[in-house]
């Protein structure tokens, strides 16, 4: 049989498909030159008070810490792939991970940020599906930093029950028992609208059949109350696992009293 015809499409196809990863159309030099450039522009047009190489420096260090903290998720195991997004905010600024990216091929020149509506005004890569989850957050508290993972026992207990059982006393860290969002699908504003009424008075909640999203003054913050979350889950869930026996569950107000504890936690300055 003779062979197919073929037009100059599918040959310009082919040539993309057989590319090396940093040959392909999105990682062109173009395309990284116009992130650098945006980095030196400082925070974007839209973005806030200040522009200039101080606040581009600002822009880049928070872009770095943006990067190292989804590569921590992978690292972790919390999530699996470009599954979940973080993301941190400066002034009217939000640098957010770009959508369907490996985030251990994100370099400065992929910096990705929009504004406080939505508006792309860094980048030129498209931002996380979840954005109208992390802008609620922004536009409800006062939160500068956002982590959503696929952490397995946390998105386990997600599956079970409406909120996570009082199994320890570090669910005061997130302001109290654990609630879940009831599901919505990914990247809607209905999933954004169930996540904000789990996270009232919480600074973290589950999402059915989903996940987790907490949030922090700092990305370390943000970061260690989703491990918190996670250890929480995979406690529980171990915990109920015996056979003929039951978890012991403290009230309420015993989470509250460490809640109190807490607040003087740590060094003091």
């Amino acid at each position: 049989m003779a062979e197919p015809r073929r037009n100059a499409n599918d040959a310009r196809s082919d040539e993309r498909r057989d590319a090396r990863p940093d040959e392909r159309e999105d990682a062109r030099p173009d395309r990284r030159q116009a992130g650098r450039e945006s980095v030196r522009r400082g925070s974007g047009e839209g973005a806030g008070p200040g522009t200039g190489e101080a606040v581009g420096e600002d822009v880049a260090r928070l872009w770095a810490e943006v990067v190292a903290t989804a590569r921590r998720t992978v690292a972790d195991g919390l999530v699996v792939g470009t599954s979940g997004n973080v993301s941190a905010r400066l002034g009217d600024l939000v640098l957010v991970t770009p959508s369907g990216v490996p985030y251990d091929r994100l370099t400065p020149a992929d910096l990705t940020g929009v504004d406080l509506t939505g508006r792309q005004v860094l980048g030129t890569l498209v931002p996380t599906s979840e954005l109208p989850m992390h802008l609620a957050v922004y536009r409800a508290t006062d939160a500068r930093a956002v982590v959503h993972t696929h952490a397995v026992h946390a998105t386990a207990v997600s599956t079970l029950v409406p909120e996570l059982p009082l199994v320890h006393y570090m669910a005061a860290a997130l302001g109290g028992p654990v609630r879940v969002a009831p599901y919505a699908p990914y990247g809607t504003d209905e999933l954004a609208g169930n996540m904000l009424r789990a996270l009232a008075g919480r600074s973290g909640c589950l999402l059915r059949n989903h996940g987790t999203v907490t949030y922090g003054a700092t990305l370390d913050q943000a970061y260690d109350r989703t491990a918190q979350l996670e250890w929480m889950c995979r406690l529980w869930l171990t915990a109920s696992s015996v056979p003929g026996l039951t978890p012991s569950l403290l009230t309420e107000a015993q989470v509250a009293e460490v809640g109190e504890r807490l607040k003087g936690y740590g060094q003091r300055r």
